[in-house]
């Protein structure tokens, strides 16, 4: 069902390989449902669909790579006698797994749907910056260079 081969992918890139191992060996559960977005070109969303839960019932944690959330319900109270249960409202583990650089930017629970946004926030010492090339040739002479030779021809004539 989720078989991809990843030879070529390793053909062409070098120091990947723990990710395509993480692909290949990720296994999600299908409870909670959840969809995975990208809403800019650093933004993305995790939005799971956990009716049932209230935000006191639901626990968000990123360890370093890693965004846990975890869903624990309270034991039902009442005295009512379930007939048909055909809502799921068990107990839930899910791992998402984050690139380098991507925070939690806000987490809301809204009408049975957790959407969690997220940020990828590059540090600037990272990011790629145009490097000026300084040319060394004689044929091209430099400022400093141009200077000289104009202050020689002065004291030559003079």
């Amino acid at each position: 069902m989720r078989s991809f081969d990843y030879a070529p992918l390793y053909r062409t890139t070098v120091g990947f390989d723990r990710l395509f191992d993480t692909l290949d060996n990720s296994v999600r559960s299908d409870w909670p449902p959840y969809n995975i977005e990208k809403t800019g070109d650093h933004d993305y969303r995790i939005t799971m669909a956990i009716a049932g839960f209230s935000p006191d019932e639901v626990e968000l944690t990123q360890h370093g790579p890693e965004l846990v959330v975890i869903g624990q319900k309270q034991p039902d109270e009442s005295d009512r006698q379930i007939l048909h249960r055909g809502m799921a409202t068990r107990n839930f583990r899910q791992v998402f797994k984050l690139a380098d650089y991507v925070k939690v930017a806000k987490a809301m629970l809204d009408n049975g749907l957790l959407s969690v946004d997220l940020v990828r926030e590059i540090p600037e010492e990272l990011k790629p910056r145009r490097i000026g090339l300084v040319s060394s040739s004689p044929a091209a002479p430099t400022q400093q260079q141009q200077i000289s030779q104009d202050t020689e021809r002065q004291r030559h004539v003079a």
